[in-house]
């Protein structure tokens, strides 16, 4: 009996003193995402058909990216991340997500986010996210996509969209709020593209 409780005793005391100890590294103070400058309202839709609707493919992206840390280009050859700028999910998913946003209001049309199997639409938008991070060589932050979509007649039509916003102090709020922007003017970019 009393073997017992000695052992209750013990597992309490380690219980609480688990409650004290941290594991695992600090969590950052805040996560980044992206957000649409310009999102559609509530109540709005669209409509179309397989032939004329867009299905929005989450871009392919370096290692680099492939994190949710947000890279930063020291030299030609050397890449860090930069302290506490943690993106809430993979950064390919959030610019996915901000294109068909951005897309679906521009032009109207019926975005499909992501591949949907359901859906068997004409038109697929592609890509590779090439740039996504911060130059510390000119203190800018650079946003890089490479689109490919379905043209006429079985073509394939690609082209390269930048946005480069300058004189960003290297801080996870700063680069964060630059980051946005940048993905921002790009999405605008492809919307006007595919529209």
């Amino acid at each position: 009996m009393k073997t017992a409780i000695r052992i209750a005793l013990a597992g309490a005391a380690t219980l609480g003193l688990s409650a004290c100890i941290s594991l695992g590294s600090e969590p950052p103070p805040s996560l980044l995402t992206l957000t649409a400058a310009n999102g559609a309202p509530a109540g709005s839709g669209s409509t179309g058909t397989n032939e004329n609707a867009l299905s929005v493919i989450e871009p392919s992206a370096p290692q680099r990216l492939s994190v949710t840390r947000v890279p930063v280009q020291v030299d030609d050859a050397t890449i860090a991340y930069l302290q506490d700028a943690v993106w809430v999910e993979r950064p390919t998913r959030l610019f996915r997500r901000l294109l068909s946003e951005t897309i679906r209001t521009r032009t109207g049309r019926v975005v499909i986010d992501g591949f949907d199997p359901t859906f068997a639409t004409s038109q697929q938008l592609r890509g590779s996210l090439v740039e996504f991070g911060y130059d510390a060589r000119s203190s800018s932050v650079i946003v890089r996509y490479d689109a490919m979509r379905d043209g006429e007649n079985d073509t394939v039509v690609t082209q390269r969209f930048e946005s480069v916003v300058s004189g960003v102090p290297a801080e996870a709020g700063p680069v964060g709020d630059a980051l946005n922007r940048a993905a921002n003017d790009v999405a605008g970019q492809v919307a006007d593209w595919v529209s």
